[in-house]
């Protein structure tokens, strides 16, 4: 794989971008329903199906905002979500529909103040960064890029256009749980935290080769869902969720929940670039899918008076007998042995405790005790119950964001970029997690040790070729 962004290429061109842009007057501003006195932002929502829907009803239908324009390549979904408006009272007359997020930003752009980007997640970063260089605020699902040259770059330009809002979708980052979390453990609560371990029951990969060719689904214009990605016929197992799990679209089980469940990890143990990453266990995987089920481990070195971390990551695994099956993608293709010992032996310690049986949590083993977060933060406490009682409360020292789309909406119509999960925090939080991929491409008990200042894996080298795709003629960014 050759590299595709090479980096100096990209911000010579993102400053040539930049300065013809300002000449058209479009960049710098403030946001355009700012600058003309009104409380409502033209907002574009790009990719309109699940997280899609979750934005428009956060932000069109419980803050009142203006949608602007939809973008999405299958334009069932236009109609779609248009009858699902106007069911909630929004009007969609003036609605503009596009297919190609590239055509929207030449056509509109100079009238969008907002763009909520939810398409899969090789289109994250050429969406988020042509918005970026309009001077366009953005909100990015989790994880904000495909690959970690993406995250460097990414976060390169929300420096350099700083009165841009820029929102990672990373919710539980505005919760109160994850909040309580970082004062509890900054506090010394449960002393010097050395070990954590984070698990889902979420498989997002696969085995064997592609299924066969069929035609794309009527009314899908399938190389615009491609887009950066390389071209291939359309089969099976690939929307409108499977693309997870596979190399040219998602990031596996780790890129889909790996965001949410490691925040308090990284957050709250002040983590940085670690030292290095292994894949301790795998199962299932191919040449260009991820496996469905893997314990990955990351070194994370001493940090300030925070001591050295082992961070380790279980996906695909079934926790226990009884768990149901939740499509083919969960806990029905799970490993048993793949999940935390620590986790069992909590539970038969104290059996009553709400820790996850099905879904996604952390456990912070600290040398004063431990605590646990589900799957966003939630239920957090230290274990157990009685211990968390009998403790006395940190003071509050975090600000508590209403939630993550207010947070960014506020931020848009203020006209400053001080967001909860900017892209200065979500690149960061982002590469840490997907740093997992590098090692599952590597395979099973090989530790790659990581140059994270220079972006790049010292012990196995031909690993590099992952950490920066190439993009498809016609979306080079």
């Amino acid at each position: 794989m050759k590299a595709g962004i090479n980096r100096r290429y990209f911000l010579k061109q993102s400053a040539l971008a930049a300065g013809a842009l300002g000449a058209t007057g479009l960049l710098p501003r403030r946001t355009y329903a700012a600058t003309k006195g009104g409380t409502k932002l033209n907002c574009v929502q790009i990719g309109c199906g699940g997280r899609g829907r979750s934005h428009l009803d956060a932000v069109i239908v419980k803050n009142a905002q203006n949608l602007y324009a939809l973008v999405e390549p299958d334009v069932k979904q236009h109609a779609a979500v248009k009858k699902i408006l106007e069911t909630k009272g929004i009007d969609t007359g003036s609605l503009q529909l596009f297919t190609d997020y590239r055509v929207m930003f030449d056509k509109i752009g100079k009238n969008v103040d907002a763009v909520f980007i939810a398409a899969p997640n090789h289109h994250h970063a050429p969406a988020a960064m042509m918005a970026m260089q309009r001077g366009i605020n953005v909100y990015c699902e989790k994880p904000v890029c495909h690959d970690i040259a993406e995250a460097r770059l990414m976060r390169d330009m929300a420096r350099k256009y700083p009165k841009v809002a820029t929102q990672m979708g990373n919710q539980g980052h505005c919760m109160e749980e994850y909040r309580r979390l970082c004062e509890y453990i900054w506090s010394g609560t449960i002393g010097k935290v050395t070990e954590t371990h984070s698990w889902t029951d979420r498989a997002n990969g696969g085995e064997g080769p592609r299924p066969p060719v069929i035609a794309p689904p009527a009314g899908m214009d399938w190389d615009l869902w491609l887009g950066p990605a390389p071209f291939r016929e359309y089969h099976a197992d690939i929307h409108p969720h499977e693309w997870h799990g596979w190399y040219d679209f998602g990031n596996g089980s780790i890129g889909n929940m790996g965001c949410h469940v490691l925040d308090g990890v990284f957050w709250a143990l002040k983590v940085e670039h670690p030292t290095s990453v292994e894949v301790e266990y795998i199962r299932g995987g191919s040449d260009e899918r991820y496996p469905i089920g893997s314990r990955i481990r990351w070194d994370v070195p001493a940090r300030g008076d925070m001591p050295a971390l082992k961070s380790y990551w279980y996906e695909g695994m079934n926790p226990t007998t009884t768990a149901k099956p939740q499509g083919n993608l969960h806990a029905a293709r799970g490993d048993a042995r793949n999940f935390p010992p620590l986790l069992l032996e909590l539970r038969k310690q104290y059996p009553d405790e709400e820790l996850d049986k099905m879904d996604s949590g952390t456990l912070y083993v600290g040398d004063k005790g431990v605590i646990y977060t589900g799957t966003y933060g939630d239920r957090m406490h230290i274990v157990p119950y009685e211990k968390m009682n009998a403790t006395p409360k940190p003071a509050k020292t975090l600000p508590r964001p209403k939630d993550i789309f207010t947070d960014f909406v506020q931020a848009c119509l203020a006209g400053h970029a001080d967001t909860a999960v900017g892209f200065e925090y979500g690149t960061r939080l982002t590469e840490f997690a997907i740093l997992g991929n590098l090692a599952q491409h590597a395979g099973q008990g090989k530790k790659l040790v990581w140059d994270g200042p220079n972006m790049k894996v010292t012990s196995h080298p031909e690993l590099n070729a992952w950490v920066q795709r190439p993009y498809r003629k016609g979306w080079e960014v």
